[in-house]
């Protein structure tokens, strides 16, 4: 029997923040893939590992969770004033399907650094030495990023002394301005309330209830509860949750419901394919805690606990997205992000999160209808090139 040998793909294997993903730049992958459809899919999914009914990808470039099983895809842009495309597929693990609803945060640490080493970043635009700023039209959310990435003789600068909680190794920081960082079209409060009541119907032994719920569009679509009404402390790390597979369902139940609520989905059952978003969230005031590290949190270098699951499961440190939403949130008086954080005007807020800390910087305003809106959110991140070549897949996965 004659099989079909493997193709080579060029790629670049990159960590982003605390994430990591398979770069491409859209001209390297073959032909039937540079634009969206089925064939692009299943490329993407075989070079992850993707379906995997064992949930490891152990055949693929796939880390068997959310932060690992990424995928990116630059252009050079057709955006007037911008530098690179920049298009984000989340690859499922166990599924087969890839969702292309929403931003990686994390990996945006990432783009600026691959544009310039991958030719996609005018030469003129890049300094001898100092800090290349290079402007990213996010092709999901259609909006702008600008990523601040620091040169050094002509070349991206990756080592550093920056350290972020949940990278192991310090870096180059990367500074990230989130631009207008409202996701998708109408309001940052798509339900027009700073605090909803969510009604979840009962599901397997958890009764039906009523939880108060912040839902905001900003970075990426994000329903935050009170971890107090749910029946955690907000310092849960990955271990008190993920391992128990009736807690992970009931929230998927739960963020269902708020996606519908959020008017994402007009049915819980279409976010079985909408799986990286929205991300559901719950939170805390600031108190001691332990990290997954052994580090210890005091509640005085923290002014909320956060925790955010993604594709289903608790998060290691903290989505990217999900931050900008936490920022964002934080600067308007009364939701509960900012009331468990106590309160108030705020330009910046400092969150603990499963692997540590975090600080985060967002401007929000009320307008004149009541309605707010978020005009950028900073924060600083780090990447970093693993391995770079071509990856390989069978020549008949797509």
């Amino acid at each position: 029997m004659s099989h079909v040998p493997q193709i080579k793909i060029p790629a670049t294997y990159i960590r982003g923040g605390t994430s990591k993903g398979v770069f491409f730049r859209r001209q390297d992958l073959p032909a039937v893939a540079q634009e969206p459809g089925e064939a692009r899919d299943k490329i993407l999914m075989r070079v992850i590992g993707s379906p995997d009914p064992y949930g490891q990808q152990i055949d693929g470039m796939g880390g068997a969770t959310s932060s690992t099983s990424k995928t990116v895809i630059l252009d050079k842009s057709a955006e007037p004033d911008h530098d690179v495309d920049y298009l984000f597929g989340q690859v499922a693990i166990n599924k087969a399907f890839v969702d292309w609803s929403g931003n990686c945060g994390n990996l945006t640490a990432a783009v600026g650094a691959f544009a310039i080493s991958g030719g996609l970043v005018d030469p003129e635009r890049i300094p001898e030495n100092g800090i290349c700023t290079v402007r990213i039209w996010q092709k999901n959310i259609k909006k702008t990023i600008i990523a601040h990435v620091p040169i050094t003789n002509g070349e991206v600068q990756e080592t550093g002394d920056f350290e972020l909680d949940g990278v192991t190794f310090p870096a180059a920081e990367v500074v990230i301005e989130f631009m207008d960082p409202a996701d998708g079209e109408g309001s940052m409060f798509p339900t027009n309330n700073l605090v909803d009541d969510l009604e979840v119907p009962a599901f397997g032994d958890k009764p039906a209830a009523t939880y108060k719920a912040t839902m905001i569009n900003a970075g990426i679509p994000t329903i935050f509860v009170n971890a107090a009404d749910i029946g955690y402390t907000g310092t849960e790390l990955q271990k008190d949750i993920n391992g128990n597979a009736d807690v992970l369902a009931w929230f998927e139940h739960v963020r269902a419901h708020g996606a519908v609520k959020m008017g994402l989905i007009e049915n819980i059952e279409e976010a079985v394919a909408r799986q990286h978003t929205p991300k559901i969230a719950f939170v805390a005031p600031a108190t001691d805690y332990e990290a997954s590290s052994g580090k210890q949190i005091s509640e005085n270098d923290i002014d909320v606990c956060v925790r955010a699951l993604s594709m289903g499961k608790l998060h290691h440190a903290m989505m990217g997205t999900a931050s900008v939403a936490i920022a964002t949130a934080a600067a308007v008086p009364g939701t509960l992000v900012n009331l468990a954080a106590g309160g108030g005007e705020r330009d910046a807020v400092t969150f603990g999160h499963p692997s540590g800390t975090l600080r985060v910087g967002a401007a929000a305003e009320e307008k004149a209808n009541g309605d707010w809106t978020a005009t950028k959110a900073v924060m600083s991140r780090s990447a970093r090139v693993v391995m770079e070549g071509n990856v390989r897949i069978p020549g008949d996965s797509f």
